[in-house]
């Protein structure tokens, strides 16, 4: 097995070339902005610093909606969401998530959420309606949820599998021996065991997760945390490069080359994922839609685009 040892490092160093990025506010990116701000929205994209903000609205016309508010009860050491005691839910947020799915006539929507530990059915509910909404407003749409772990709630899972969604989404983030360093109050095992019951509660939706790279983790502790996913029944998965949002988050112990992701992605696919999207600026929703086509055509013989 060939493994590559360059850019290692444990200080904070000049991005590599392969991860600039071109910004390109266009007329869809300004639109789509315009829209959040109309309708009081979050969008992952935004809070989360994603670097492909720019591809995705102005290119691709696509956004993933961060719903339950803007702040979150945990204060995960990688992630640019602010933490804190979150405001009172709003329950208009599901019929205008919907209202705007409709507007932009989006073919595949994904929606995440911050951590509301605060609330008995962690968001549960809210989550739900938010699908519902989307369904109702626009049929064809196809929804992808990217949910918390509600702590290990079986209740919480079985409200959001009851609203139908296309893709149930829960991110490991990163190797078992660095949770607990990377993540606040989760557990790598409860959020398997999430993934695992999701898919034997719907066989019928597809399970997803996506992997951070440079925070420490070995090769070898990647293809471990790849055979746990498959392990539990996971069929797609991202894997992407951590990027410091500021410094008061973990620094990057390492830039994964374009190589080395090329090479995990021919790894996932060998171990049976029916889709992986991996690069250094793959996140958890890149390329959302066509990885749920991908996985459409192969477990729906009879689908035809």
């Amino acid at each position: 097995m060939k493994y590559f040892d360059a850019m290692a490092t444990t200080e904070i160093q000049r991005k590599p070339d392969w991860l600039k990025i071109q910004l390109n506010t266009t007329d869809n990116f300004r639109y789509l902005k315009k829209l959040m701000r109309e309708e009081g929205l979050n969008t992952v994209c935004e809070e989360a610093r994603c670097p492909n903000i720019h591809e995705c609205w102005g290119e691709h016309r696509t956004a993933t909606f961060m719903i339950l508010g803007d702040t979150c009860t945990r204060r995960c050491r990688f992630c640019a969401v602010k933490t804190g005691l979150p405001g009172a839910v709003d329950l208009g947020e599901p019929r205008r998530v919907g209202e705007s799915v409709a507007r932009m006539a989006l073919r595949h929507v994904v929606i995440t959420m911050v951590n509301r530990d605060d609330l008995k059915d962690g968001g549960a509910e809210i989550m739900a309606e938010t699908v519902r909404q989307i369904h109702l407003s626009s049929p064809d749409c196809t929804v992808e949820v990217l949910t918390s772990d509600f702590m290990g709630r079986r209740e919480s899972l079985e409200t959001v599998l009851a609203a139908d969604p296309a893709i149930m989404s829960h991110n490991l983030e990163t190797i078992r021996r660095l949770t607990q360093q990377v993540r606040s109050r989760s557990s790598y095992d409860r959020s398997l065991v999430l993934l695992s019951l999701a898919r034997q509660l719907r066989e019928d939706i597809a399970t997803k997760s996506s992997l951070m790279l440079g925070l420490g983790e070995t090769y070898d502790e990647i293809c471990q945390g790849m055979d746990d996913l498959r392990e539990h029944g996971v069929s797609i998965l991202n894997l992407g490069q951590y990027l410091q949002p500021s410094r008061t988050h973990l620094p990057v112990q390492r830039y994964w080359l374009p190589e080395e992701f090329a090479q995990l992605r021919e790894e996932a696919l060998e171990r049976g994922f029916v889709h992986c999207d991996a690069g250094p600026l793959v996140r958890s929703s890149y390329h959302a839609g066509a990885g749920y086509e991908e996985y459409r055509r192969k477990f729906h013989p009879l689908y035809r685009e």
